[in-house]
């Protein structure tokens, strides 16, 4: 039997899903988990997406959901062009791929993100899909849960909702977080290069790292509140950002604005970056796992965060930084901080732990803890 990768796009395309599912795929493939991924483009079903949504917008005044229809899945799906004698076992990303009912000859098991339940109410996506269509995708994906074998979660929050809001038998829920989207080797010159930075000065100001594209989501007003109490408490600070536009950042200048940086093609510049933080941050107002929180761990980057969604589950110890409760003050972040560089030596020592790790988020090491479940 082989098992292939499936998620919503291309499993094989590094660009897919911020490269969750190509390295996931790269490490399946080396321990022999995986056999291959498959590849489906979303993209060519538009013209059925523009029709559906207007059939939506006349019957119940809401276009939305072309993506969790059981005729796009099932479209999508044929793209794959997978003979239904063929013995496959899908690992699907989706909760949706693949579309019910299987052949006789197919098994499947999910490694999953959030569940859609999670995402039409914790992100607000169903706001725009009619009521009586989110049931039926519901329906839909509790049957693709029952049937699966395993569903293996990244976070604890998904884990819950799998086994709460679709009546599934938590002895066939697993969680697993998944590793850094970095594409590197734990012998590579470059991640045991030093960078870590000096002790904060008014020329060398404390670096606030922020991953992400989305400022307002992932909490950037929140990192100029912590920059303005650090500031009370004397410690000057800069907020060092990569992902989002310039033009929807504030023009002030505790920002500094890097942009995009390609991990494929600039990827020492990447590293240098986040190795030059002295924390990384995620105060999302939503969030279903937090990818950035495990990069900056693999480079021996201390993170803070909060509370929120699957976040909790990518920081496996206080070792590894803090989590805050929700929604906590600047104050008590700036509390923190202060706390953990008095004296700097002991926030080295923090960051030399920390490397010490580095093995523990990787997708190799994700990529094995789901080989024990699913072989």
């Amino acid at each position: 039997m082989r098992r292939l990768l499936i998620c919503y796009g291309d499993s094989t395309n590094p660009s897919t899903h911020g490269g969750l599912s190509y390295s996931l795929l790269e490490a399946g493939i080396k321990n022999n988990l995986l056999h291959g991924g498959i590849k489906l483009d979303p993209q060519k079903l538009k013209p059925f997406k523009y029709i559906w949504n207007l059939y939506q917008f006349i019957i119940s005044g809401k276009p939305g959901g072309f993506q969790y229809s059981n005729l796009f899945n099932k479209i999508l799906f044929s793209q794959a062009n997978i003979p239904r004698n063929e013995a496959i076992n899908f690992l699907s990303h989706f909760p949706l791929l693949p579309p019910f009912p299987l052949a006789n000859s197919w098994t499947v098991d999910f490694y999953i993100d959030a569940t859609t339940s999670q995402i039409f109410n914790f992100y607000g996506t169903g706001k725009r899909i009619n009521s009586k269509f989110q049931t039926q995708i519901l329906k839909r994906e509790a049957l693709g849960y029952r049937q699966a074998g395993s569903i293996i979660c990244r976070s604890q929050w998904a884990a819950e909702s799998v086994i709460n809001d679709y009546s599934i038998n938590p002895k066939k829920v697993y969680v697993i977080p998944g590793g850094a989207n970095i594409n590197i080797q734990l012998n590579q010159p470059d991640l045991h290069n030093s960078y870590a930075p000096l002790e904060p000065t008014n020329r060398n100001p404390l670096r606030l790292g922020f991953l992400g594209k989305d400022w307002l989501r992932k909490g950037g007003p929140f990192l100029l509140q912590v920059h303005e109490a650090l500031k009370e408490q004397g410690i000057p600070s800069i907020i060092r950002c990569i992902g989002p536009d310039k033009k929807n950042l504030p023009a002030i200048e505790a920002i500094e604005s890097l942009g995009f940086i390609n991990k494929d093609k600039q990827l020492k510049l990447f590293i240098e970056e986040i190795k030059s933080w002295h924390f990384g941050t995620l105060f999302s107002s939503a969030e279903a796992f937090g990818i950035s929180n495990r990069e900056c761990l693999l480079l021996g980057v201390p993170v803070m965060t909060h509370a929120v969604g699957g976040i909790p589950s990518t920081i496996p110890d206080d070792k590894c930084g803090i989590i805050f409760p929700p929604d906590p003050s600047a104050e008590d972040v700036a509390s923190w901080i202060k706390s953990k560089i008095n004296p700097y030596e002991n926030y080295l020592k923090m960051r030399k732990t920390l490397t010490d790790r580095k093995a523990e988020f990787t997708w190799k090491n994700s990529a094995n803890k789901l080989k024990e479940i699913l072989t």
